[in-house]
Parts: C-alpha cells; sequence; structure tokens
C-alpha cells in the first residue's frame, strides 16, 4: 500500500515536471486564432448544438435570427474593429520585444 502511494507521488511529479516544460512556449510562440471572435462562436455553436438536440425547430428559428441583417452586421462590425485591434497589439508586442533586446538585455 505504502509503495504504491509512493509510486503514484512519483509519476506524478515526474509527469508534472516534464510535461509543461516540454510543451510550454512563450506567449510570441503560441499558435492562435488571430481573432478574437473565436470565444463567441463557440458558445454560440454549443448553445445551437444543445438547443438542437432538444428541438430541431427552436434551433432552426436561432438559426434564422442570427442570419438576420442586424446581426450579421454587427458580427462583421466587431470582427472588423477586433482585427484592427489585434493588429496594433501586435505592433505593441514587436516594439516591446525591441526594447527588452536592446535596452534590458543589451543586444
Amino acid at each position: 500500500m505504502l509503495q504504491s502511494r509512493v509510486l503514484v507521488l512519483a509519476l506524478i511529479l515526474l509527469l508534472g515536471t516534464t510535461f509543461p516544460e516540454v510543451h510550454s512556449k512563450s506567449i510570441f510562440e503560441r499558435d492562435n486564432r488571430r481573432d478574437w471572435m473565436v470565444l463567441p462562436d463557440s458558445f454560440f455553436a454549443a448553445c445551437y448544438d444543445a438547443v438542437n438536440n432538444m428541438s430541431p425547430r427552436a434551433a432552426k428559428v436561432l438559426e434564422n435570427i442570427a442570419q438576420t441583417p442586424v446581426i450579421v452586421g454587427t458580427r462583421n462590425y466587431l470582427i472588423r474593429e477586433t482585427t484592427k485591434i489585434n493588429a496594433m497589439l501586435e505592433q505593441l508586442i514587436e516594439k516591446l520585444k525591441n526594447l527588452w533586446n536592446t535596452k534590458i538585455l543589451g543586444y
């Protein structure tokens, strides 16, 4: 009994230290989707799937509402504006990296 607990503890410590180090990346190297609409899109997709499982008719109503010009126009506006903000943030990150490398690290 004690040996199995020690073995489990050793495995937890071993896996806890090796996996994050192997798979971790800096914030500048992460591969992620560029636009910020991925969270609302995935949230509404999950809601649609849940409603569709309960009532396909209600899901069709939700789909029709989501395709109204007001909703589509708002979504396109948000995508366009967040794309601009994302470009400005990427420029800021590049400037901060350059500042860090030149002023702090000295190369």
